[in-house]
C-alpha cells in the first residue's frame, strides 16, 4: 500500500462507498473509518476498516494520529464524508497536516459555511439572493413579519437535528408558531436558529458542485433532487444531472466571497414567485450522490487526490446531462409515498427507473449492495 499514498475515507455510507470505489478504481489504496458498521467496509477496494470515536470528539483526532503512526499512513489523503468530521478536522487542521494531506478548509472558512447565519449574511452582502430571513437575537418571537408558511432551522444543522429530532420545522399559522415555542422548541435559544419564508414547493433543489482554489471555480457539475426523504427538505433518493447557468454564476460569486478551496456542494431552490434562485446551504465536502457526477464525467475524489499530490488544477468538462441516480432501497418506498400523496405521477417515477445508476450496485463490487439491503433498517433509524 505504501508505493502510492492512499486515502482515508471518513464515514462509509453511500457517499463514502462511492469515494472508496472511485479512488480504488484508480489504483489508490483506501482505508475506511466509521463510528459503526457501514457499506464501504465491504467494498473490494477497501483495504482495511477501523471503527472510530465520535467525529466531534477530541478522541477522534487522537485516533487519526494513532492510526497514522500505527500503519505508516504519512501523507495519506483525509477525505471526510460527514459534516461533523469536516468541522473537527478543520479545527485541528494544523495538527493533522503534520500527518496527512488535508483538503478540508481552515476553520474560519468552515465557520462561515456551517453557521447558516454567517453564510446568509456573507451571501446577502455579496448580492446573492437568499430567502426572506429573520435572525432573532434576544427572545423567541411570538409574531413574525414573514409570509406563512415559515421555516425554523438551526444555525448548525446537525446539532439542531440531534437536539430537536428535526432538520427544520414548517409552521403554517401564527398559532402554530406559538405552539412550537411552548412544546418542540421550548429549550431553544434565539441565537441557535433562524426563521425563513418557505419557498413554494414548485421547483426541486439543485446542487451546484464545484472544485475551487482560493475563490476561483475551475470545474463544476450540477444535479437536481428528483425525489428525497423526507418528502421536503430531505436527502436525495433519486437525482438527475442538469445545467443551470444562472445558478452556476451565483455559485461562482459565493465561492469568491468565501475564498474557498476544495470541493463543495451548493444547494439552490428557484422561487416560483419571482423566478430567482435562492441560496439554501453549502456542504464543504463531497455529497451523497457524488457517484453520479463521476458517471457524468466529473470524478471529484480523483480531482481532489490529483490536486493534493500533483498540484493539478482540473479544467471545465462538458459533462453528461439527464443521467439518473437512485438508491433503490429508499427510493422505491418514497416513490410509493409520492404517488399515494399525489406529489408525483406513476409515469414520471417509471421514467426514472428505465435507465439509472444505482447508489450501491456495481457488478464488479456487488457485496456492498447486498449488505446495504441487510442493514437498511438500521441506517434509516440512525439517519
Amino acid at each position: 500500500m505504501q508505493k502510492k499514498p492512499g486515502a482515508l475515507i471518513i464515514e462509509g455510507h453511500v457517499q463514502g462507498l462511492a469515494n472508496t470505489r472511485l479512488l480504488g478504481q484508480a489504483d489508490i489504496p483506501v482505508i475506511v473509518v466509521d463510528k459503526e458498521n457501514c457499506v464501504a467496509k465491504y467494498s473490494k477496494y477497501c483495504k482495511a476498516f477501523y471503527k472510530c470515536p465520535d467525529y466531534l470528539s477530541d478522541d477522534f483526532i487522537d485516533f487519526l494520529i494513532r492510526l497514522n503512526k500505527a500503519f505508516n499512513l504519512t501523507n495519506w489523503l483525509l477525505l471526510p464524508s460527514n459534516d461533523h468530521a469536516v468541522y473537527n478536522i478543520s479545527q485541528h487542521k494544523d495538527t493533522l497536516s503534520q500527518y496527512y494531506k488535508v483538503i478540508t478548509e481552515n476553520i474560519e472558512v468552515i465557520e462561515n459555511i456551517y453557521n447558516k447565519r454567517k453564510l446568509l449574511q456573507i451571501a446577502d452582502k455579496a448580492g446573492i439572493p437568499i430567502p426572506a430571513t429573520i435572525m432573532p437575537e434576544l427572545e423567541n418571537p411570538r409574531i413574525v413579519d414573514l409570509r406563512y408558511p415559515i421555516l425554523i432551522k438551526g444555525n448548525q444543522g446537525l446539532n439542531f437535528y440531534k437536539r430537536f429530532k428535526h432538520k427544520a420545522f414548517i409552521i403554517k399559522t401564527p398559532d402554530e408558531l406559538i405552539n412550537i415555542w411552548e412544546k418542540e422548541l421550548k429549550e431553544a435559544k434565539p441565537e441557535e436558529y433562524l426563521i425563513q419564508e418557505v419557498i413554494p414547493n414548485v421547483h426541486k433543489t439543485v446542487s451546484v458542485t464545484v472544485f475551487a482554489e482560493k475563490g476561483t471555480v475551475y470545474t463544476y457539475w450540477m444535479g437536481v433532487k428528483v425525489r428525497e426523504h423526507p418528502v421536503t427538505f430531505g436527502t436525495a433518493t433519486c437525482a438527475k444531472s442538469v445545467f443551470d447557468e444562472e445558478m452556476l454564476n451565483l455559485s461562482k460569486q459565493l465561492i469568491q466571497a468565501l475564498n474557498y478551496t476544495g470541493v463543495c456542494e451548493i444547494e439552490w431552490l428557484r422561487d416560483s414567485r419571482d423566478k430567482i434562485p435562492k441560496l439554501i446551504e453549502i456542504n464543504a465536502r463531497t455529497w451523497l450522490w457524488v457517484g453520479l457526477s463521476a458517471k457524468c464525467g466529473i470524478n471529484y475524489p480523483k480531482i481532489i487526490y490529483d490536486y493534493m499530490y500533483d498540484g493539478k488544477i482540473p479544467q471545465v468538462t462538458d459533462y453528461l446531462k439527464d443521467k439518473i441516480w437512485l438508491n433503490i432501497y429508499t427510493d422505491f418506498v418514497y416513490s410509493v409515498i409520492n404517488i399515494f400523496k399525489k406529489l408525483d405521477k406513476p409515469i414520471n417515477v417509471l421514467k426514472t427507473y428505465r435507465h439509472f445508476q444505482e447508489a450501491c450496485w456495481d457488478i464488479k463490487d456487488p457485496i456492498p449492495f447486498v449488505k446495504y439491503g441487510l442493514m437498511i433498517n438500521k441506517f434509516i433509524k440512525n439517519r
